[in-house]
């Protein structure tokens, strides 16, 4: 397959990430510890479910941005459709590939910046993203992406995370890294307040679904095994840690705040059920057609 040939905005980004700049950085953070291992035990449910808000079939022209490891955009090739997963950071698309070799499927990997994608405008049927695009710093721009390479009549489907309970005790943590604030953890959980996207998308979508769904951090009974398996594997968590390397009165003090949020935040007994750690927003909205009876 030929390679694409990024758009003028797309490719100024792209050459900032060359140069060493903040996208660069973000890059950097973003490919540390085994994102991979981390999502398939804990959000990898979040793919399918996408998959199947968003209608997603045979035929369809889909695009996963900031796509990881490829968790939504694998299950989407799976169900048939033409599939581009894009990501800033390149380093998590070999372990996608695997994943996807795996499963028996094929699709396409660019690296891309959610804020500036090398795509044309109306170039796809589904344009997805679960808690990737979140994280970029300018939301406004990420809304305007997803709209423009979303054709007419399509659909954009995204799950940010509800800022509640453990995840906000967990993001202030990590917002006090210097480098894990490079992608404004904080900042991201604006996409999990339902008003802050009906602003974004505005009038431009037809019609914007948005409902909650807790989620159990189920493969993680014991907190400290969830505190322990997240500073090793998700890339926040590492770099969290990474400035304390030479600081073991640090590590362990952060060690003792983390593992009191972890078990503020899991519900409940550990033997038994719970309600919820933590809760997903699912956004499911319909871009205006250039008719307004558009099938929808």
């Amino acid at each position: 397959m030929a390679p694409r040939k990024p758009t003028a905005a797309a490719a100024k980004h792209l050459a900032a990430v060359a140069d060493g700049g903040p996208k660069a950085r973000q890059r950097a953070v973003w490919g540390l510890g085994d994102y991979h291992k981390f999502a398939t035990e804990s959000i990898w449910g979040f793919g399918p479910e996408l998959v199947a808000a968003c209608g997603i079939s045979a035929g369809q022209r889909v695009l996963d941005v900031a796509a990881g490891s490829g968790n939504v955009a694998i299950r989407a090739a799976e169900a048939g459709a033409q599939v581009v997963a894009s990501d800033l950071t390149p380093a998590n698309f070999e372990a996608g590939r695997r994943e996807a070799r795996a499963r028996g499927v094929e699709l396409e990997w660019v690296e891309a910046d959610a804020e500036a994608l090398p795509f044309g405008d109306g170039e796809f049927d589904v344009v997805t993203s679960a808690v990737g695009a979140i994280f970029a710093r300018r939301h406004q721009v990420v809304a305007d992406e997803l709209l423009r390479v979303c054709r007419p009549g399509g659909t954009i489907g995204m799950i940010a995370i509800v800022p509640s309970g453990l995840v906000v005790d967990l993001f202030k943590l990590m917002e006090r890294s210097v480098r894990a604030a490079l992608d404004a953890p904080m900042s991201a959980l604006l996409w999990g307040h339902e008003d802050h996207v009906r602003e974004l998308f505005g009038d431009r979508v037809q019609s914007l679904e948005l409902s909650r769904k807790g989620f159990v951090l189920d493969r993680f009974g014991d907190p400290a095994e969830f505190r322990d398996y997240f500073k090793a594997n998700h890339p926040l968590g590492v770099a969290l840690y990474r400035d304390l390397a030479d600081d073991p009165a640090g590590v362990a003090a952060l060690d003792r705040e983390f593992l009191a949020a972890v078990t503020r935040g899991m519900r409940g007994s550990v033997e038994g059920p719970r309600d919820h750690d933590a809760e997903a927003l699912l956004i499911v909205a319909r871009k205006r057609g250039q008719d307004p009876s558009c099938p929808s």
